[in-house]
């Protein structure tokens, strides 16, 4: 399987013409570009943010072409601490342009199975999908990029589900 890296991925925001839609499921991720600032958050030092500004620089590029960038948490209650700073931080994507919602585990229907082994994914105009990988200890390998129709037409069934059942983040209170 190839992988590409998160830079690469980050390229798929060049060519998608409406809307990008990541799920995540992980209660933990590590990745070497949020490493510091993590260790500052649990250290509760400050910190200037400036590592996202290539995140937020490009959100508000695509968000302002009129394209969409989703994303939908499926979190454990009570939070993990890397959840926790993780919405510390989220007013500042929702103001780059991002929609970011919130569905705790626990309101997750009876029986729903996500495709891909429950790996996270970014899907793109409802036609490709960047698949995440991560090693054992929760740290990013990169993605796989996948285009098999009957593959995205269930990550778009699972996406629109996901999103009708999740709280918008200014209305989720942990």
């Amino acid at each position: 399987m190839d992988l590409i890296t998160p830079a690469q991925r980050d390229e798929l925001f060049n060519s998608f013409e409406r809307d990008a839609f990541h799920l995540e499921l992980r209660d933990d991720y590590g990745s070497p570009t949020e490493d510091d600032a993590y260790a500052r958050w649990k250290r509760n030092e400050p910190d200037d943010y400036k590592w996202l500004d290539p995140w937020f620089g490009m959100i508000r590029r695509v968000t302002e072409e009129a394209k969409t960038v989703r994303r939908v948490r499926v979190i454990t209650e009570p939070h993990s601490q890397y959840v926790t700073w993780e919405h510390s931080l989220t007013d500042m994507n929702i103001e780059a342009g991002e929609d970011i919602r919130w569905l705790p585990r626990h309101q997750l229907p009876e029986g729903i199975t996500f495709p891909l082994q429950g790996s996270d994914w970014w899907l793109y105009d409802d036609r490709l999908l960047a698949v995440g990988h991560f090693d054992e200890d929760g740290r990013v390998l990169g993605s796989e990029v996948i285009e098999a129709p009957a593959l995205v037409a269930e990550c778009v069934r699972v996406r629109d589900l996901v999103w009708s059942l999740s709280t918008p983040h200014r209305e989720y209170k942990p």
